[in-house]
């Protein structure tokens, strides 16, 4: 199976921004400092101030999993934890969020359930809960259904953004653990564990070492604030030339927006054994080792690049795994598959 199969087209809706950018510069004048394609947008309100950084997103077809599992108070904490690391890969902190949720009907005890998620998160990364919208429309969205969005501000120094632009052959790159699927690739999970498999969400596969399907999909989103503050604190912030979020499009399509033209990352997969739940679907469905790299985080969040001399095992509680180096290519991103 691939992506596309469960309904989601990469390159169709990559060619449908592309065929927007002249409408969104537009509307830039020289107070934007970034380029189409970043994680976050990086706004300097006047000349000599510390840069805002924005980002907006949401869980996708995660909602789904929560409806079927009945569990409702972590996908806000996924929505915050993916804001935060969209924003802390240009090495922004966060400032506060704004949540939007949608349904055809408001059911009482669903939605404190969520915003209790949403306060967790922004608890846990020091950012204020400012508010948002609570929309109610029937016939958008059938009984039960809803959906969440989210937008966060951070703010960086204009000295201390990053921009990938200090990366250069013979760096090593590292990868940050996942604890899942974080909040991508869920329409192509569901097409196989529980369409084309018949899998239930409170079935326990072996492959899943005696945890739920549900457990394992609803596995909250991490935040990487704690360990990307830890390696600034002990190597300095110029030392991480390069932060990578794996989100959707995967290693293929997120490594590329922080690699300059002329280099590539070359990634060893057999550098981390992917979380159980990867290989399942990989399984079940016949999903090649090229489109579950594409589609999936495979058990690595975030990617850091950072100079030979900076041995990021040397920080126990960050549990960085060696994974590639930095070499010349047109690519930008070289996977053996």
């Amino acid at each position: 199976m691939k992506y596309a199969d469960s309904g989601v087209n990469i390159d169709a809706a990559t060619r449908a921004l592309a065929r927007s950018k002249e409408a969104v510069r537009s509307t830039w004048d020289e107070r934007v400092k970034n380029e189409l394609g970043a994680f976050g947008g990086l706004f300097q309100a006047a000349p000599g101030e510390p840069l805002l950084v924005a980002s907006v997103d949401g869980v996708g077809t995660k909602v789904m999993i929560a409806r079927l599992v009945g569990r409702y108070n972590t996908v806000g904490q996924d929505l915050v934890n993916h804001c935060v690391d969209d924003i802390l890969v240009q090495g922004a902190e966060p400032l506060f969020f704004l949540d939007y949720f949608a349904t055809a009907k408001l059911e009482e005890d669903v939605l404190p359930a969520i915003i209790e998620g949403f306060a967790i998160g922004c608890r846990e990364n020091g950012a204020a809960l400012l508010g948002g919208e609570t929309a109610e429309m029937p016939g958008v969205y059938g009984a039960g259904e809803f959906d969440l969005a989210g937008t966060i501000v951070g703010r960086v120094r204009a000295e201390d953004v990053i921009d990938g632009s200090r990366i250069t052959v013979g760096d090593k790159v590292w990868g940050l653990p996942s604890t899942g699927l974080h909040t991508n690739g869920f329409s192509l999970a569901r097409a196989v564990l529980l369409d084309k498999a018949g899998l239930k969400v409170t079935d326990t596969p072996a492959a899943l070492g005696g945890q739920t399907v549900g457990d394992a999909l609803l596995a909250v989103h991490r935040s990487y604030l704690t360990p990307v503050r830890e390696m600034w604190s002990a190597f300095g912030r110029e030392a991480i030339h390069g932060l990578c979020h794996i989100t959707g499009g995967g290693f293929y399509d997120n490594i590329p927006r922080v690699i300059p033209e002329g280099l590539c990352v070359n990634v060893d997969p057999t550098a981390w054994t992917p979380l159980p739940i990867f290989g399942l679907i990989a399984d079940l469905g016949g999903v090649s080792a090229s489109e579950m790299y594409r589609v999936f985080n495979m058990g690595i969040g975030l990617v850091v690049i950072a100079p030979p001399a900076v041995d990021l095992t040397g920080i126990e509680s960050v549990q960085a795994i060696l994974i590639g180096e930095v070499t010349t290519g047109a690519e930008q991103v070289a996977l053996p598959f």
